[in-house]
């Protein structure tokens, strides 16, 4: 059995989700197709697949051996173009997750700058803020803020981010500027539903974290609800400097409480270790952190903070 083509036909019958269009695509007998999986599951002593009338799905092992396989079959692709001279610019489609309100901010636009200098590369950019599993979701690269606790990933680190309390000037003109972290609980502040600090802040004091009470008339669903909600006066609200920075420059918010701010926190690319970096990743990185840097260099700048 020829166990590479075996692969690479097991893997277009589970992406297609069937043996009939991945006879089309890879212009086989469906025989042929079949046949082939199940000499694959023979060798494995294992089921792969499961097969009734109305739709195929991957088993546990099979889902597995997927992954495992599109890593295998792109090292091997990736080994015979560079052995061959034939990968002398990188090509192909480049899969990078970031998250939402900063991947459109900030990764986007280097994205732009990316695909003008490198026009033979495609760029799939998935924005989640929850942290997307890169080899189970076949992504090359993911920007992460916040200290990494996979170590089987390898990190570059872009920057460092800060933790902010912000209020418009008008509500700070009405409401008095809060001088310590206890003050806030006489303040109105904007709680984000999906956020574990809905009842309470964080603020470093003396070198340890320490939770307050905050006193909330306004809860949102989004980031995007709480900036707005606090350049409308509504009260106080706890971003990170990135979210802020265009609205401090501007001067429709302004920062309170510096004296208690967390430590910074980094900005990373991260990328699966233990395998061959493909030429149009490693191009990117190249590309993207002096950029990433500039801009993560200017949030504290616009924000007023030390660099």
């Amino acid at each position: 059995m020829d166990q590479l083509n075996a692969m690479r036909v097991f893997v277009e019958v589970a992406e297609t989700g069937g043996f009939s269009a991945a006879a089309r695509i890879l212009k086989l007998p469906l025989s042929t197709v079949s046949r082939k999986v199940s000499e694959l599951e023979e060798h494995l002593g294992a089921q792969l697949l499961t097969r009734t009338t109305r739709r195929l799905s991957l088993t546990e092992s099979g889902h597995r051996f997927l992954v495992a396989s599109n890593r295998i079959l792109e090292d091997l692709s990736e080994a015979e173009q560079q052995a061959s001279d034939e990968f002398i610019k990188p090509t192909g489609t480049l899969s990078i997750t970031a998250p939402v309100f900063f991947g459109r901010l900030h990764m986007l636009p280097i994205v732009h700058a990316f695909l003008n200098a490198y026009p033979d590369v495609k760029v799939r950019l998935t924005f989640a803020d929850h942290v997307v599993d890169l080899l189970e979701q076949h992504i090359d690269l993911g920007v992460r803020i916040g200290k990494l606790a996979d170590s089987s990933m390898i990190a570059k680190t872009a920057g460092y981010l800060e933790r902010v309390i912000c209020g418009s000037p008008e509500y700070l003109q009405k409401m008095g500027t809060p001088d310590t972290p206890d003050g806030l609980i006489k303040h109105h502040c904007i709680s984000m539903q999906n956020s574990t600090s809905l009842n309470g802040w964080k603020f470093s004091v003396g070198g340890e974290d320490k939770y307050y009470p905050i006193s909330s008339r306004l809860f949102v669903t989004s980031t995007e609800a709480a900036v707005d909600s606090a350049v409308n006066h509504m009260g106080l609200v706890h971003l990170l400097s990135y979210q802020a920075a265009d609205y401090v420059r501007q001067g429709q918010l302004e920062l309170v409480l510096r004296g208690y701010a967390d430590p910074p926190i980094p900005v990373s690319f991260v990328y699966p270790q233990g395998r061959m970096i493909p030429v149009k990743l490693r191009n990117f990185i190249d590309f993207a952190e002096p950029l990433l840097r500039q801009r993560v260099d200017q949030i504290a700048v616009d924000c007023g903070l030390t660099i």
